[in-house]
């Protein structure tokens, strides 16, 4: 026969128990951010002592729960299972915090994370309950109930514990501490329930059977005081902890970026200890080097060292320093390298060793340099560069007494004319090819060739001291450039003046021996260019003259020192004047007249041609209109073109503004152009055929001199053509000249075209033109060039006197 009692409750316990159900819910909330933030050994250690912490804070409120419980008789605990109960509750919370610090919680492992909980509180609970030395019955549905409520606490508990295990936000403390009411509620609810269903009496109740004689009410207590101090130092340590672990944090965050750099920077880092191990390398380390990090860990930088290539070994033992390895793949990397020590403790443990692939760097250092130093357009050595040749070779001398050399100045006859006729680009592709020649010529020689621009070069040569060497280089070089060019379908013949100044018989420095050079070069001009020359004292008073010409020369035009002399054209069968043509003269007020061929190549290289061009062409056209007005003969005036005035874009346009603003008529201007200036065919013909619809007459200077007459002649529209002088010097004593004259009047005639020789000097050559049928004559043997009032006096007046 059962003997039921009743107890009655504690109400300070079930408060306390509830409270120990809060503390231990917080506790857990802490304990698992603790555990996920945790790795390794350290999160092991956390894990086993939250696990502990957590089991006996949940098994401390059930144990308080149940000594709450006052029955009217003394209750004795069997230990043993007292022992098995602290376990499940230990053994339940590490399964929860296992589950919470997991990177993701799915549903199902939620759901079977919340089952095993369920059934490990509710073990602890019933285990706990069987401690009790006395008999208890259970309400079955009331057991289930409680179960279902541990359940759903568990899961609870279990998403709290999740939800909330990172949170370091400001107000993170009240949302556990919120959480944790709401856990510790529902784990009171759990065993307060099972409580209400359990039924006690007096069966198996056995006094006096164990050793524990503590009051019930009294180990509750000790229970209580030492759960909360479990609990404080817990907290206590995860808040120690805390602290620590944020300077943690700090440290981790440092060298997490320190880490990040080390792994992603594109410098590679060798980090070796002070006997040279190497420690550790960075992933830019085996990509510079081509090979794997691995093999050279905790291995003497030596290892290393053994790739850098033989001419660079002297130099890895600098702190800062550029050297180049060899890679296994046979490839040569240049490398900047920087040494950096690496103190701890204001002690020196080692040092990283940074290193940066410069190949690519030095590849485009080096261009750049060779931009510097060379020429764009040839790769030839620039001025620049010349003048540091020369430079040094000025300083080899110096040391030695031996060196002789020469300074060469090398121009090409006629580049501006093939520049101005074909165009910029041809210019180019016509200058490379000159740079080609002129570098192959100096082959064999110890030379170096340079271009200062446009078309002028220069050459130092190792020579002896009368200039052999240099005299032979400069006619290789002229035979070289003797060969035609073949540019845009057409062969172009050119020549090459050089002058050359000895080093040190000219000159000591370098102004001075380019400057004799210059001087040397110039003369070969003067004289008719295609030639080399060296530097004669007596080219330092031309070089001067030459100087103060160009000075005087810009300012000639302002001053009214230009004069138009000319000279008159006349039918050889009645001696009748049939034009004249416009040279121009310089009226210099110290020099006197000067001729065209002192200053008309100093007007050509600087450029003021087409001023005066256009000077003598305004002046021309007025001087011819005025003679037409005072009753002259209706004769056309003959004015020579300048390649820059033939060449300007609006040529048409600014040769009728000279006639409209002079007044003549277009059929009464005749322009004398070269072959040289037809070199672009399809520029040319345009050009002549719209100065040929405006009625002005077109003639072929210097014909024979130049090259692709005869294609000239098939293309253009041309009036006539004039023979050049060349021709005629010698006409009364050579047959081949006789022979050409004659070849180009008959072809002349035979092509519908006028044609007319200059500089008849004698009765012989006007005897072999004349009977050759050349009609048209012009020479010092009937007139010499004449100011205009001379032409007015000598041949005019007298018509006009005759006609009266």
């Amino acid at each position: 026969m059962h003997h039921q009692i009743h107890g009655t409750y504690d109400n300070l316990l079930v408060i306390l128990s509830y409270l120990i159900a809060v503390t231990a819910s917080y506790s857990a909330l802490n304990l698992a951010g603790r555990v996920n933030m945790s790795k390794g050994r350290h999160r092991l250690l956390w894990l086993i002592f939250g696990a502990a912490s957590m089991g006996l804070g949940i098994w401390s409120m059930h144990f308080v729960g149940m000594l709450a419980l006052t029955l009217p008789i003394k209750v004795y605990y069997n230990i043993e299972l007292v022992v098995v109960s602290v376990l499940l509750a230990v053994l339940v919370s590490g399964i929860a915090l296992l589950t919470v610090t997991r990177n993701e919680l799915g549903f199902k492992e939620l759901i079977s994370a919340g089952i095993l909980m369920a059934a490990g509180i509710s073990g602890m609970h019933y285990t706990g309950m069987a401690a009790m030395i006395i008999g208890i019955t259970y309400d079955p549905y009331i057991v289930a109930l409680s179960i279902v409520i541990a359940a759903t606490a568990s899961l609870a508990a279990l998403w709290l514990l999740f939800y909330f295990r990172k949170d370091q936000s400001r107000f993170a403390y009240l949302y556990k501490l919120g959480s944790a009411l709401i856990m510790g509620a529902a784990i009171a609810g759990m065993h307060y329930t099972g409580m209400y269903a359990a039924q006690f009496h007096t069966d198996g109740f056995i006094p006096g059977s164990t050793d524990m004689n503590i009051e019930t009410e009294t180990l509750a207590y000790i229970i209580v005081v030492a759960t909360f101090l479990l609990l404080g130092v817990t907290l206590f340590g995860v808040f120690i902890n805390k602290r620590f672990s944020q300077k943690d944090s700090v440290i981790q965050e440092n060298e997490s970026w320190y880490l990040s750099l080390y792994q992603n920077i594109e410098y590679g880092i060798i980090s070796i200890n002070t006997e040279g191990t190497i420690m550790n390398m960075n992933p830019a380390v085996a990509m510079i080097g081509g090979f794997r990090t691995e093999e050279y860990i905790n291995r003497h930088i030596s290892e290393i060292g053994r790739m850098i290539a033989e001419e660079e070994q002297e130099k890895t033992n600098q702190n800062n320093f550029e050297t180049a390895i060899i890679r296994p793949d046979g490839k040569r990397v240049e490398l900047s390298v920087i040494k950096v020590p690496v103190e701890i403790q204001d002690e020196v443990v080692g040092s990283h060793i940074i290193i940066k692939d410069i190949t690519e760097e030095n590849k485009v250092k080096e261009k750049i340099k060779h931009q510097a130093y060379h020429d764009d357009l040839t790769g030839l050595p620039n001025r620049r560069k010349f003048n540091e040749i020369l430079t040094q070779a000025i300083e080899q001398y110096e040391q030695d007494k031996t060196s002789y050399f020469a300074v060469m100045m090398l121009d090409i006859d006629r580049f501006k004319m093939i520049n101005d006729s074909l165009g910029h680009t041809y210019g180019d592709i016509f200058l490379q090819g000159v740079s080609d020649r002129i570098t192959k010529s100096a082959e064999g020689y110890k030379a170096t060739v340079a271009r200062l621009g446009g078309d002028e070069f220069t050459i130092i040569c190792e020579t002896d001291a009368d200039g052999t060497e240099a005299q032979s280089l400069a006619e290789q070089i002229i035979s070289a450039l003797k060969v035609p060019f073949h540019l845009k379908d057409s062969e172009f013949y050119i020549s090459a003046s050089i002058g050359t100044a000895l080093f040190p018989v000219h000159g000591k420095d370098s102004v001075e021996l380019l400057k004799k050079a210059d001087a040397a070069m110039y003369e070969v001009k003067k004289q008719g260019k295609n030639g080399h020359q060296f530097y004669t004292p007596e080219l330092e008073d031309q070089l001067i003259t030459n100087i103060e010409l160009e000075t005087d020369l810009r300012k000639a035009i302002e001053r009214n020192e230009l004069v138009v002399y000319y000279q008159p054209q006349f039918h050889a069968e009645n001696n009748r004047m049939i034009g004249v043509e416009a040279l121009v003269r310089w009226n210099h007020p110290t020099k006197g007249m000067l001729s065209p061929g002192l200053f008309i190549p100093i007007a050509e290289e600087t450029g003021m041609i087409f001023e005066i061009g256009t000077w003598v062409l305004r002046e021309a056209c007025r001087q011819m209109k005025l003679w037409h007005e005072h009753g002259g003969p209706l004769i056309p005036v003959s004015v020579n073109l300048s390649s820059q005035q033939f060449h300007q874009s609006n040529l048409v346009a600014y040769i009728k503004n000279i006639l409209e603003e002079t007044g003549l008529e277009p059929k009464y201007l005749e322009l004398e152009i070269t072959e040289s200036m037809m070199m672009d065919p399809a520029v040319s013909i345009s050009i002549l055929q719209e100065l040929n619809k405006i009625g002005i007459r077109i003639s072929l200077d210097d014909f024979g001199t130049g090259y692709s007459s005869l294609s000239y002649l098939k293309k253009f529209p041309i009036h006539k053509l004039k023979i050049d002088r060349s021709f005629i010097t010698d006409i009364s004593i050579s047959n081949s000249d006789k022979a050409i004259v004659a070849t180009i009047i008959s072809m002349a005639q035979n092509l519908k075209l006028d044609v007319i020789a200059e500089g008849i000097e004698t009765k012989d050559q006007l005897d072999v033109l004349t009977k050759n049928d050349c009609k048209e004559i012009q020479g010092y043997y009937f007139s010499k060039p004449l100011s205009a009032e001379e032409v007015e006096k000598s041949f005019f007046e007298p018509s006009r006197i005759k006609g009266l």
